[in-house]
């Protein structure tokens, strides 16, 4: 299925070569495409990350353009419609975000609502015709993300996945110098996140706010009765809607750990850690500890604190990369790298000029824009993704299996083509059950 921008394309090309023949050259052809062509989105999910996303149109404004708005609690469009005025215009909002798939004008859904959402939002997307931005994880469980690679190669749309400092100038240039052999041969990479999370409490059940639609909320999830501290933002900590802190900030670092080290699938999975401490709701780990080994002689681990911020690596923002080599070690992260000779002595640095780190609920930092950028560049112009789903699910299957060690006490074997482990235990959080009618069709 054919998107409407490229309908819109086709129309200005043949407008514009039908009105001055064989006078317009291919540079003018673009020139007209630029000045006539941007491509209309809309955002679901605006209690956070939703926000970043319209931060980048604003950003981005000569390439996108805002026609609407989509979340199921109503509160939230008021102080959205006032805080991004400038670029809204007659953006429409919606409840429910099949509505806005109908519309023939849209060509890009983007997407920040909770985890549980990703996958079959996207999926009803791209099924409708549209291209996708989608936030990490790409999926809730590992089926979803296999299914999110079948969609793709069945529709042919463009699906980019919110790991963004994929798309940062600096981490680019540093893995470059690392294919190249400047530390030598890559064997270890360490990721780390570190925050002061409180407590989230013991929630108690609760009327749902007149404004907000619950039931669309939960959407493909099983239901449940509403709590007073499930939203907007501790659904983050329950196995129902959410996958922990691995995959809400983990996943950054260890999709870049990963991309340095050169890897794909691990062989063999561990984890440690729990709720130490506090004695609440929260689900998962503020404290966990993961190594994974690659058949490749390489590994990989993910040092997480949600609960201690304390700095004990001397970058600023609580979080990073190291990666070891065989000649000298290098440090990575939102602000840029260091590398370090095996004495010590710095022998290459680069700051990102366009970036900060952020733990905020938002996240917003310069490498949005990049990565944003580069979404809108593979659409009209046929660049690569830094971030497709082919590669997404490598990193996001990470989080997964090393939840699924912490869950089952187990280390875990795993087949290195599918990333399945040998564990009927462990496979038995591989997929979910789903509200009937909600199961993604693939």
């Amino acid at each position: 299925m054919k998107s409407n921008l490229n309908s819109r394309r086709k129309f200005l090309k043949t407008s514009a070569l039908g009105a001055a023949g064989l006078a317009f050259s291919a540079k003018s052809y673009a020139r007209i495409i630029g000045a006539n062509d941007r491509i209309n989105m809309a955002t679901a999910g605006l209690h956070g990350r939703g926000r970043a996303h319209l931060n980048m149109a604003k950003s981005l404004s000569k390439s996108l353009n805002v026609i609407g708005l989509i979340d199921p609690d109503a509160r939230t469009f008021a102080r959205v419609q006032s805080d991004y005025k400038s670029i809204l215009g007659n953006a429409k909002t919606y409840e429910d975000f099949r509505k806005v798939l109908d519309n023939k004008d849209l060509d890009v859904l983007t997407i920040a609502a909770p985890d549980h959402w990703h996958a079959p939002m996207a999926i009803l997307a791209m099924q409708a015709g549209k291209d996708v931005y989608l936030e990490k994880p790409c999926c809730h469980n590992p089926e979803e993300g296999y299914w999110l690679k079948d969609v793709v190669a069945k529709t042919g749309k463009t699906l980019q996945i919110g790991n963004q400092q994929r798309s940062a100038p600096t981490s680019i240039s540093l893995v470059r110098d690392l294919r190249e052999g400047i530390i030598g041969d890559v064997y270890y990479a360490k990721a780390w996140y570190e925050n002061n999370r409180g407590s989230i409490g013991t929630g108690k059940v609760a009327p749902v706010p007149s404004e907000f639609n619950w039931d669309l909320w939960q959407g493909p999830a099983p239901r449940k009765e509403y709590k007073d501290n499930y939203v907007h933002y501790n659904w983050h900590w329950f196995w129902h809607w959410g996958t922990g802190e691995i995959s809400n900030n983990g996943l950054h670092e260890m999709d870049i750990a990963r991309y340095a080290l050169g890897v794909d699938l691990p062989s063999k999975v561990s984890s440690a850690g729990g709720r130490f401490t506090q004695k609440d709701d929260w689900e998962f780990y503020d404290t966990q500890n993961v190594s994974f080994e690659f058949a490749e002689g390489k590994m990989l681990s993910w040092e997480g604190k949600s609960a201690n911020g304390m700095d004990v690596h001397g970058r600023p923002g609580g979080r990073g990369t190291w990666i070891y080599g065989t000649n000298g070690t290098a440090v990575v992260d939102r602000g840029g790298y260091i590398i370090y000779d095996k004495a010590n002595n710095i022998i290459k640095s680069e700051n990102e000029r366009n970036s900060s780190s952020s733990v905020d609920t938002l996240g917003i930092t310069g490498m949005d824009n990049y990565h944003m950028q580069n979404f809108v560049d593979a659409i009209q112009k046929g660049e690569a993704l830094n971030s497709p789903i082919d590669e997404a699910v490598k990193s996001t299957l990470l989080c997964h299996l090393g939840n699924m060690a912490q869950k089952t006490g187990k280390t875990l074997t795993c087949d290195t083509t599918t990333g399945k482990p040998n564990d009927a235990e462990a496979m038995k959080l591989w997929g979910r059950s789903y509200e009937k009618g909600w199961k993604p069709v693939v």
